[in-house]
């Protein structure tokens, strides 16, 4: 079977889940569609340079990431000084969180996970962990997508948004917790 037709099938087959995965990034179904579109152009043009030395759903991810961080570039111009920081709420719930000694509360102390390879792999956990980073404050969710899901590097993201690297990391420890909780209500009681 040629790359050709095997590139259809996928995006057939594959196309809500590269919307769903474009539009967790963008926060924009509407600019989601228009990536994947691009994505899907782009693969059809360089089919031919596609070797196979990786899988096509990885080569076409690949694709999918550079024209998510392309739009997120082009965006950067629209994102307005109030996304930049966080709200005094926030900062208040997440203290609560830790005791004067900077540990765990007793009441929110993380419970131990079991079996999280198992959880990984169901799609079940997906659309809950995608469910916890919609409920994320914008800017956190976005800084949090692009280091662990883009995996782009903190001087990336801090050139990209226009923030301080030690911002950067209290965004990302601040999701990490926010997606911790989350996932502990929703997943693992």
């Amino acid at each position: 079977m040629s790359v050709s037709i095997e590139l259809e099938r996928f995006f057939g087959s594959r196309r809500i889940d590269l919307v769903r995965f474009a539009a967790l990034q963008l926060r924009d179904p509407s600019l989601a569609e228009d990536v994947v579109q691009e994505t899907l152009i782009a693969a059809m043009q360089s089919v031919d340079k596609f070797e196979g030395r990786a899988s096509l759903r990885t080569w076409i991810y690949s694709i999918l990431k550079r024209k998510i961080i392309d739009a997120l570039r082009s965006r950067r111009w629209e994102i307005s000084v109030t996304q930049l920081s966080s709200s005094d709420e926030d900062v208040d719930n997440l203290d609560k969180l830790f005791n004067e000694r900077g540990f765990w509360a007793t009441e929110h102390n993380p419970h131990r996970w079991t079996e999280p390879e198992e959880s990984l792999e169901q799609q079940q956990f997906w659309l809950i962990f995608e469910r916890c980073i919609h409920h994320l404050p914008t800017r956190m969710a976005q800084v949090f997508s692009m280091r662990e899901l883009l995996g782009l590097e903190t001087e990336e993201i801090c050139n990209e948004l226009a923030i301080s690297t030690s911002n950067c990391l209290v965004i990302l420890h601040r999701a990490r917790i926010g997606l911790r909780l989350c996932l502990e209500k929703d997943w693992f009681t």
